[in-house]
């Protein structure tokens, strides 16, 4: 897999989240950076404003499996998670939609779009629990590059 699709995340970035029926809070901050060897992308985030929205840190990488990457979630509740993911061109997209080594509870997927000079990208979370046959929106998000 072609590892230089990832490059355009590498940085610092702002966040901002508004979840349905609430204000957009933002104050979270995400960097984006090669481990040695350039063979996965390490992703933190900390959103200290927002008291219920876990840190953590999440390692990208290609799926062997697959043609896309594999994002390895973990997050300061102790939740870990596997997401497949794909970057074609603007569009980005991570999806949890079969059980992995943690409990599955609810589907995900969310999509992010980059802006055209990559110093914005606007996307949503959506979930759809068991017995639901539609996906529901989570949240919506927004990450502004300052590095």
């Amino acid at each position: 897999m072609d590892k230089s699709a990832l490059d355009p995340f590498v940085g610092t970035w702002e966040m901002s989240m508004a979840f349905p029926g609430h204000d957009e809070m933002s104050g979270g901050t995400l960097t984006y950076e090669w481990m040695d060897g350039d063979q996965f992308l390490v992703q933190r985030w900390d959103i200290p404003e927002v008291p219920e929205a876990p840190g953590g840190i999440a390692i990208i990488g290609d799926d062997p499996a697959g043609e896309g990457y594999l994002q390895h979630y973990f997050d300061t509740r102790g939740v870990a998670r596997v997401y497949e993911m794909e970057v074609d061109g603007l569009v980005w997209r991570l999806r949890r939609e079969k059980p992995d080594f943690s409990p599955f509870d609810f589907a995900q997927r969310g999509e992010g779009r980059f802006s055209e000079d990559g110093k914005t990208i606007d996307g949503h979370w959506e979930m759809k629990k068991p017995g639901e046959s539609e996906y529901s929106l989570d949240f919506e998000w927004s990450y502004r590059k300052v590095g």
